[in-house]
């Protein structure tokens, strides 16, 4: 100000400056003015800087985490098509350098080429090591681009990984153009400025007043506005006052292209947000919205009194349409499950009702509409309804159920971690209850997901450990009430818990996996003990024994190959070894398991359905599938006498099972009726109480022995 002061002073007593003093006070004017643009122009380039940095990294942050979410499923089926096309589509963004998808070890699965060149190859650059290495999103800066990097994750296994590549070229030259037009700009304002005050130096000092006044309003205080709209938005607030400028200069259109800018960076955001707050295949609430959702809710109803009801909702059987139609089916399914769930949340849910999608076949729906246990119950109860009804896929009808586990707030959790887990729990009883049903949470559901973890871990070793053995159901010719074969059960008795039901751990075997392991074992001991047998009488050279194979066992493709080792190894014949499949496990994929029985049929292994007529055709597979024998449920014999439909529907089974020269067993015979009515009806070979319990091996051989002594007839 003094400078200004003395210039003007100076102006005012001009007559006595002499043409250098004049040319000396332009020539300050200049540096000033020319420091005032520098100024100027230092606070646009950091203003822009700082707005291209966060823009930057809010975006990275944000694409990296949808991508991750968008790779989690594909990635674990390792589908590189669906990889590749979610690449190509993030690469179509014109400042996208690169995307790259790795496995955990950091070797590149998808490149987002066609041939994906870079396939398996170790990504070696400097910013690898610390993507490969990260436990969540990472944000690395280099010279050339700014490097995104994510893990993807399924629960506790992890995936891999994949990086994006956000090029700094494209930044730094938006940066550059938009400083260079401020500077040309500016510069042209300074020029107009130098006009005036060449042609009013004799007012020197009114036009050094009035041009720091007028570069203070029209320049700085602008200039200084965006600046701090630049650092509100970078803080992520995209909904501050807007500047507004009716200038028509330069500075205006500076204005008036921020404020574009800005409205441009808020619509990102709010795509950005609905991206990661929305399930990208149904348009649903996903797992984040909906867990914050809940967060809120709870807090709001904490202490008013008000309940809440959570349906945790899965899709039965949901694998079987992947497996068999392709994951574009079970796309479309999801979808019009999807829609369906909707429908009904919306008409029957009330008005602060959310559904969501939480990924795979999983839906969570919120409740809190007037008396929440009873809304809930009518909502799962038409769900279940309506969500067996069959569904058109690919022309095919497709017939699925559903299974819902509900849970109660306050009553049954006071947090949102522990009220999604107790609809989980109850949602995997309604899955033991049979399927496409609902059940409510209760304490008691608890204490049985804590015994079937402790089975499992019980399970493990249990073979090693001595604890399981084989016990013999003879099977019994009607005619003359011969032991022909026996029936291989296996039966678990544990230190603590005592005997173990098998419904009980063949189940958890089941589920768990670990069948796979006790199955092999239990056929081969089967072998080995049948082969004793014959060696015991020449006229037992014809005496079979029959194991359950499980449908884990069915469907991994190497049964032929097993039983082949064991009958190898043991030297029983193979006609004298049958196998039992239930029918359910052969419907799931009937064209692979009708393959692999017909290799198995090829070899002289015998092969019966067991349980027949409890699943969804029964009488159908006996044209379909190739096998020897049948068995019929107990369920059906039980009632025999008293119940005229099981005893037609038996009979029946029995002759369209002779007519297509297929043997015929009876399990669960009990009664002396039963046996008179199946043995006027033609049944093949018996199974029950009635003529013998199971027995260990040496028992089984004791009664061998007894029938070798007895008279045929």
């Amino acid at each position: 100000m003094k400078l200004r002061f003395g210039l003007q002073a100076r102006f005012l007593a001009g007559a006595l400056l002499t043409l250098a003093l004049v040319l000396g006070l332009l020539a300050l004017l200049l540096l000033r003015q020319a420091s005032m643009q520098r100024e100027v122009g230092g606070l646009g380039r950091e203003a822009m800087q700082a707005l291209v940095t966060e823009t930057l990294n809010q975006r990275g942050t944000a694409m990296i985490e949808q991508m991750a979410d968008a790779l989690v499923n594909p990635l674990y089926f390792y589908d590189l098509d669906e990889i590749g096309r979610i690449v190509r589509a993030a690469e179509q963004q014109p400042d996208i350098s690169y995307v790259l998808v790795y496995d955990p070890d950091g070797n590149i699965l998808h490149d987002g080429s066609e041939d994906i060149s870079a396939y398996g190859q170790r990504m070696t650059d400097p910013l690898a090591p610390a993507a490969v290495s990260a436990d969540q999103t990472l944000l690395q800066w280099s010279r050339q681009v700014v490097d995104a990097s994510h893990p993807i994750a399924m629960g506790e296994q992890r995936l891999g990984g994949v990086r994006v590549g956000i090029s700094l070229a494209y930044a730094h030259a938006s940066e550059t153009r938009a400083a260079d037009m401020l500077s040309k700009r500016l510069r042209e304002l300074g020029l107009r400025h130098l006009g005036w005050f060449a042609v009013l130096l004799a007012i020197l000092a009114l036009i050094s007043a009035g041009t720091a006044w007028y570069v203070q309003r029209t320049l700085v205080r602008p200039i200084r506005q965006l600046a701090d709209m630049a650092r509100v938005i970078g803080v992520g607030k995209f909904d501050g006052t807007r500047l507004v400028s009716t200038r028509n200069d330069e500075l205006g259109e500076l204005i008036r292209a921020f404020g574009d800018m800005s409205d441009s960076i808020a619509r990102h955001d709010r795509d950005v947000r609905k991206m990661a707050y929305t399930d990208a295949l149904t348009g649903l609430t996903n797992r984040l919205a909906f867990r914050e959702s809940l967060d809120h809710r709870l807090l709001m109803l904490r202490g008013a009194g008000r309940q809440l009801a959570l349906l945790f909702a899965d899709i039965d059987d949901f694998k079987r349409v992947n497996d068999s139609l392709g994951h574009d089916a079970g796309d479309e399914v999801l979808l019009q499950f999807a829609g369906r769930i909707r429908e009904m949340v919306e008409r029957l849910g009330g008005d602060e009702a959310l559904v969501a999608r939480f990924g795979g076949d999983e839906f969570v729906i919120l409740v809190q509409n007037g008396d929440v246990r009873a809304t809930a119950t009518h909502l799962a109860r038409q769900m279940v309804q309506d969500l067996s009804q069959p569904l058109t896929v690919l022309g095919r009808q497709v017939f699925l159920g559903t299974s819902i586990g509900i849970a109660l707030f306050p009553e049954d959790a006071s947090d949102a971690s522990t009220l999604m887990k107790n609809g989980d729990i109850a949602m995997y009883q309604a899955k033991l209850a049979g399927k496409n049903c609902y059940r409510f949470y209760s304490r008691a559901m608890d204490q049985a997901v804590e015994r079937r973890v402790r089975i499992e871990q019980e399970l493990r070793g249990a073979w090693d450990r001595g604890e399981m053995s084989l016990v013999y159901q003879p099977v019994f010719r009607v005619a003359d009430q011969r032991i022909v074969g026996a029936e291989a059960l296996l039966r678990w008795q544990h230190p603590q818990l005592g005997s173990v039901a098998s419904a009980v751990f063949i189940e958890v075997a089941e589920q768990s996996g670990l069948i796979e392991d006790i199955g092999p074992r239990v056929l081969r001991e089967a072998c080995a003990v049948a082969t004793d047998w014959r060696k015991r009488h020449e006229s037992l050279d014809n005496l079979f024994v029959s194991v359950n194979v499980s449908p884990r066992q069915l469907h991994k493709g190497n049964l032929p190959e097993l039983v082949a080792d064991c009958l190898h190894e043991s030297g029983l014949p193979s006609r004298c070894l049958h196998l039992e499949l239930t029918e359910t496990a052969v419907i799931q994929d009937e064209a692979q398991a009708s393959a692999m029985l017909a290799r198995l049929h090829r070899t002289g292994v015998r092969l019966w359905l067991d349980d027949f007529g409890t699943g969804f055709s029964g009488l159908n597979h006996l044209r379909r599938v190739p096998v020897d024998g049948v068995k019929i449920d107990r369920s059906f014999v039980a009632d025999l006498q008293r119940d005229p439909d099981d005893l037609a529907l038996t009979t029946a089974i029995i002759a369209l099972a002779h007519s297509l020269g297929i043997t015929v067993v009876a399990e669960g015979v009990e009664t002396s009726a039963q046996m008179e009515l199946l043995k006027a009806r033609g049944c093949d070979y018996v199974q029950g109480y009635l003529l013998g319990y199971p027995v260990d091996a040496e028992t089984l051989v004791d009664l061998l022995d007894a029938q070798c002594l007895e008279p045929e007839g």
